[in-house]
């Protein structure tokens, strides 16, 4: 008999997994090939199901339906996996992979070893997997912590299916929360979209609502606070109006503005959210956190400003005669001022444009420092800052997260204000990408008798984190800042660097070759793209193959496009997917969370991963997808770092980022994509930053109007930050 017929729920199937088709981990809907039990051939099996691997058993409730295209099958309206029950089935379900350190190799082995009590073997007598050739302690226990993780990661699968949710993040809850994973969300769904990247208000709320929280509860009222305000803070501010952020929360939520008023209050009393005197004099409400780190920064500055200079006494004048003899050139008359100023002041700020000697000026004062033996240190925020800082200096330089090292054991950093950093100078470069949380750990690891000089162009985009810190510390007034503005000759014949300092003053920039082609010279090309998909099949050509040709640059290493945003036929998730079929089309691979992740391809880390010592922006490449160990491996520069594929939503394709990912790194080519589909993102900072991250050469694909509304566009939004007033205040000059 091939089915049991159900009157009330129709037929059931049940039979081993041969293949799976097709799986969405978003919706669960599952296309299966299964050697059912009654039937000679595999069958089709179309339903939903949280998870589903081949080898494993499934029992399927539903009905038979005959497809157009594809022919009879079985439509499931309830569909459950449950454990093999055969040696066959057993052995295709450790070999497909799911269990780290378990290939095809060693199922074959197990089930030879064990027969059908293997499953039983590793879940409660593993010990005895070193009876079987090739498992030592290590892979034992390798296979022994995975086999649980799995099982648990199944049970909050079923229970993130079964209110209505996506799969995906799964993995990431069990990493955060363990075996009290189900428990902790069933008592407060709202901790999701606190603790767990990638998991936002919208789908807590979602499983909140399954399990009978009311929608005008006070608990809800909290969470929805919080979530507006971590939304805020991702626009980059520090803080929000109280009655906007009120009524805002409320607007959203559809809970009534006393409950809002009641969950804030809360919230202030567990010291999640603090309310405090913004800018304007009214009452502000911050993350306590940010309210924290914009207190403890401003008052940490004050203190590294007093006391005596670190460096001896010294002939300023003879000073800057020798260094320039040294380094054989002449420095500019800002730049003198500036120099002077390091040995004068103890916390200073030195900004300006590309090609106006900053990084001379720092040359000359790690030449002069050092010869004071004077303790120097040298970070930036990103690794591709830190080691262009390294090139052109002559010395180490970190990340700043390197720098500070972070311990996983304490979560925390080693350098602190009770364990200084062990140095005289400190010089940051790329300041303006310090958020407000990063820069209070720097400044709480400077020691307090040293020398603090902060570096940076003020006029690019502000940091991605919330704060301003490199503009609000300018614009307080509290420590000198000196502006560089003369362009050196080297650079008067660039025209990226022309440009940048047209369009940063509010002028076109020059704009040649605007026929179709790279008509034009120099290190700077207008590409005419009336339309988005015209724009995307230029920068296809360009990339692979007039600028490999024609300036003979490597499309993979040497070739960044840069975009305004995400979205659109030009923003990055498309270029990515356009790009990454044209440089990297075959090869090894593993699809998850929307991408495929193919050996060659070059990637970018989204987050800041403490453990594994990666973070927001660094680039690498994809050098192996290890199906039997279900991990990718990446290279950062001379360093491998591996990702459970279960951690892939970490990795973004990187062939297009955006210009706010783009901070701090310099490309020998970029491709800046300017259109009108970029309207709300096209602004004169954006653009300023995506022409000043060419090194080499810059190619802006896109209209005329376009790069004019950017142009035009100087007043992006101002972030709510007190920083400036907190400084004055420490500093004692309110």
């Amino acid at each position: 008999m091939k089915t049991v017929p159900d009157p009330a729920h129709g037929e059931s199937l049940e039979g081993l997994v041969d293949l799976v088709t097709f799986h969405s981990e978003e919706t669960g809907f599952c296309v299966l090939k299964v050697k059912a039990r009654g039937f000679r051939e595999t069958v089709a099996v179309v339903g939903k199901v949280p998870r589903i691997d081949v080898g494993e058993w499934i029992k399927a409730r539903g009905k038979w339906t005959i497809d157009r295209k594809h022919g009879r099958q079985f439509l499931s309206e309830h569909l459950e996996a449950v454990v093999p029950d055969s040696i066959e089935g057993i052995e295709k379900f450790l070999g497909s992979g799911l269990i780290r350190g378990i290939g095809p190799v060693y199922a074959k082995k197990l089930v030879e070893a064990f027969g059908m009590a293997v499953l039983d073997v590793i879940e409660n007598r593993s010990a005895e997997l070193e009876r079987v050739e090739g498992i030592g302690p290590m892979r034992r226990k390798q296979i022994k912590e995975s086999w649980k993780a799995q099982k648990t990661i199944r049970e909050i699968m079923s229970f993130l299916f079964a209110n209505g949710v996506s799969t995906g993040r799964a993995f990431r809850i069990y990493k955060a929360y363990g075996d009290q994973a189900i428990a902790k969300v069933r008592l407060d769904p709202y901790c999701l979209a606190r603790d767990i990247h990638g998991i936002g208000f919208k789908i807590a709320d979602q499983i909140a609502e399954k399990l009978g929280i009311e929608k005008d509860s006070v608990l809800r009222a909290r969470a929805g606070l919080t979530y507006v305000l971590l939304e805020l803070s991702n626009q980059g501010h520090c803080a929000y109006p109280r009655e906007s952020l009120l009524s805002k929360s409320a607007e959203m939520l559809g809970i009534p503005a006393g409950t809002m008023e009641e969950a804030l209050r809360i919230e202030v009393e567990n010291g999640q959210l603090t309310v405090g005197a913004g800018e304007d004099n009214e009452p502000w409400v911050y993350l306590a956190t940010l309210d924290l780190a914009e207190r403890e920064a401003a008052a940490r500055l004050a203190e590294i400003g007093k006391g005596p200079h670190p460096c001896p006494k010294i002939d300023l004048a003879a000073a800057a005669e020798w260094v320039q003899k040294q380094l054989d050139m002449q420095l500019a008359e800002g730049q003198k001022q500036a120099f002077f100023g390091a040995f004068r002041h103890k916390v200073l700020v030195i900004t300006g444009g590309p090609g106006v000697g900053k990084t001379t000026l720092v040359r000359s004062l790690v030449k002069v420092l050092a010869a004071k033996k004077l303790r120097l240190m040298l970070c930036a925020p990103t690794g591709r800052a830190a080691k262009r800082m390294a090139e052109l200096s002559g010395r180490e330089a970190k990340t700043i997260h390197r720098l500070l090292a972070y311990e996983p054991a304490t979560g925390g950093f080693r350098h602190h204000a009770g364990n200084p950093l062990e140095t005289d100078v400190l010089i940051v470069d790329e300041t303006s990408m310090i958020d407000i949380q990063l820069a209070v750990h720097l400044f709480r690891a400077m020691p307090r008798n040293g020398l603090l000089i902060l570096v940076g162009d003020v006029d690019q985009l502000p940091s991605v984190g919330p704060g301003c810190v490199l503009r609000d510390i300018i614009e307080s007034g509290t420590v000198p800042v000196y502006r560089l503005t003369e362009i050196f000759r080297q650079d008067e014949g660039s025209r990226i660097v022309r440009n940048a300092h047209r369009v940063n003053s509010g002028q076109m920039p020059e704009l040649p070759g605007k026929d179709e082609g790279m008509a034009g010279g120099g290190d700077f090309f207008f590409v005419k793209a009336e339309t988005p998909e015209r724009g995307v099949e230029l920068i296809r050509r360009l990339v692979c193959e007039a600028i490999p040709r024609r300036f003979r640059l490597d499309p993979m290493s040497d070739v960044q496009i840069l975009t305004p945003m995400q979205k659109g036929e030009l923003g990055a998730r498309n270029l990515n997917a356009v790009m990454q079929a044209a440089l990297n089309p075959r090869g090894t691979e593993i699809e998850r969370f929307g991408w495929r992740f193919r050996e060659g391809d070059r990637v970018m880390q989204t987050e800041n991963d403490y453990d594994k010592d990666v973070f927001n922006g660094d680039i690498g490449l994809v050098e192996k997808v290890d199906a039997d160990g279900q991990e990718v491996v990446v290279r950062y520069d001379d360093r491998k770092v591996a990702y459970d594929f279960q951690e892939l939503d970490e990795l973004t394709p990187a062939y297009a980022v955006t210009v706010h990912k783009s901070q701090g790194s310099e490309y020998p080519c970029v491709v800046l994509p300017m259109h009108t589909q970029h309207y709300v993102m096209l602004q004169r900072n954006l653009l300023y930053t995506g022409i000043t991250r060419g090194k080499k050469l810059v190619v802006v694909v896109g209209t005329e109007k376009a790069v004019g509304l950017a142009v035009r566009n100087a007043e992006a939004g101002r972030r709510n930050t007190t920083l400036r007033r907190r400084l004055r205040e420490a500093f004692g000059t309110v």
